[in-house]
């Protein structure tokens, strides 16, 4: 498409969610330009070790509703797209390395987190893998090749899930890049400012320039900032009735390992203490990634807090490698995971013609990409959508349930007490209950104050502001029977 047409899409964010969808619109001849800055600040899939990772994510509160196993369905058929996705790539940006970077996953049981949360997500994992019949082993950890763990964090149980593998991101990154201009696309290294509208309709994108782009439909795939975007009288109203979103801000780290050694395989513990569990990636030439931390903030955040990268980098040492202190430390980088007031994605139409959402995907958006693409492309062509378990998470509408209230508060409590333990506090064995009893009586009290009937994740109620509380309220409010 050349400068001077006018495109009949906007895709507003250029992670991995917005640019699949603009580059899998450019391949059905549709003119697509996609706006977003060239460095990508502030975006998830800058950050991302990219496990695509569907059984190695799941936890006891993804299986306690109907939304959840949703949720889960979407991540099991996603993970189905990737080998012809890699193909797909590799033949339209011109750019033949594949993306695989490591094959298969190892979800390790270790002594550093707790019964409730570390055990029960175990647990949850081997269940659900036999639930879909999906092959895996148990392993012994001590037979790991590369593994050499502090022996106080060493691990206890081990299985390999040998149809989970990772990619590299910043790699899929450059070759969505790629094969989006090769197949006729703009690419706009820009900010939006917000969207135009004229009577009851997305008209176009305005740029923090002050420049207007016009299209008839606009997909807002900017991840944690997505919604900021939606001001303006005739957006406030769909706005006010899509769950708000937070950021879950995270911290990752690319070293080189002084002997350039690398497991093959993806390395994870389950997911824990509000986060993604510590896991390393293998990439290339001896370098491999080190993640994740996961901090709800009201706001994005484009800076990494030097507790945060310490205490990521302290966990590595202690449980997968003593000898990554001497590793050299490549580059240090920041992602903001979009967080839903529900927990759940925002996909399809945004309540006003021609616009789109696809974010609030939390840790799942690069693993979900192609499938997101596909489906996305395919409603904005006029059809019905391939995926029927994405039909509850239009983004207007009142909050979805991904648990009961008092599962609610029990996995706040849980998991709050499980970040206790992995920063190695050093307390006396009478107080962890007392904790546990203080903790469940302001949480409970909290929850019944915030609404009579809503109640929002676990994370959110455990990093409850001032600022977040006031934007949950307006939520429910316009909700409200």
């Amino acid at each position: 498409m050349s400068s001077g047409q006018t495109p009949d899409v906007i895709v507003v964010g250029n992670g991995a969610v917005g640019a699949s969808i603009a580059f899998e619109l450019s391949r059905r001849d549709i003119r697509v330009t996609r706006i977003g800055r060239e460095t990508r600040p502030y975006a998830a899939s800058t950050a991302a070790g990219a496990m695509l990772g569907c059984f190695g994510e799941v936890t006891t509160s993804l299986l306690a509703s109907e939304h959840g196993r949703a949720k889960l369905d979407m991540d099991h058929r996603a993970r189905r797209y990737w080998q012809e996705w890699d193909e797909l790539l590799s033949e339209q940006s011109g750019d033949a390395d594949s993306l695989f970077s490591a094959k298969g996953t190892f979800v390790l049981l270790n002594s550093m987190g707790s019964a409730p949360v570390d055990s029960g997500n175990f647990r949850a994992i081997e269940s659900t893998l036999k639930e879909y019949d999906e092959p895996y082993e148990t392993v012994d950890p001590e037979e790991l090749d590369w593994m050499e763990p502090n022996d106080l964090s060493r691990s206890l149980r081990g299985m390999y899930i040998p149809g989970e593998h990772a990619v590299d991101s910043h790699r899929l990154l450059v070759k969505l890049d790629q094969a989006l201009v090769k197949a006729g696309g703009r690419i706009v290294d820009a900010e939006a400012a917000g969207l135009r509208t004229e009577n009851g309709r997305v008209t176009g994108v305005e740029l923090v320039s002050g420049e207007v782009l016009h299209a008839d439909h606009v997909v807002v795939a900017a991840g944690a900032r997505s919604l900021d975007l939606l001001h303006g009288d005739e957006l406030a109203d769909v706005r006010r009735r899509m769950p708000p979103m937070v950021s879950g801000y995270g911290v990752s780290a690319l070293v080189e390992t002084e002997d350039r050694q690398l497991p093959s395989s993806v390395l994870r513990t389950p997911n824990r203490a509000f986060a993604c569990g510590l896991h390393c990636v293998p990439r290339t030439d001896g370098v491999l990634y080190l993640g994740a931390t996961n901090i709800i903030s009201p706001q994005p955040r484009k800076l990494a807090a030097v507790g945060d990268l310490q205490f990521l980098l302290g966990c590595a040492v202690d449980q997968l490698h003593t000898n990554l202190s001497e590793a050299a430390l490549l580059s240090v980088q920041v992602g903001n995971r979009p967080v839903p007031a529900d927990g759940f994605p925002l996909v399809g139409p945004g309540g006003v013609d021609g616009l789109w959402l696809a974010t609030g995907t939390y840790r799942d958006g690069l693993h979900q990409s192609p499938l997101l693409a596909q489906h996305m492309a395919t409603l904005i062509e006029g059809g019905e959508g391939r995926f029927d378990f994405l039909s509850s998470f239009t983004p207007v509408r009142a909050p979805l349930s991904g648990a009961t209230r008092e599962q609610v508060v029990t996995t706040a409590v849980e998991h709050m007490m499980a970040t206790g333990y992995e920063y190695k506090w050093n307390v006396t064995p009478e107080w962890p209950p007392r904790m546990e009893r203080h903790l469940r009586r302001f949480y409970s009290a909290l929850v019944e104050e915030l609404h009579p009937d809503f109640t929002p994740p676990a994370e959110l109620v455990a990093a409850m502001t001032g600022e977040i509380r006031e934007t949950l309220t307006r939520y429910y409010d316009a909700w409200a029977r």
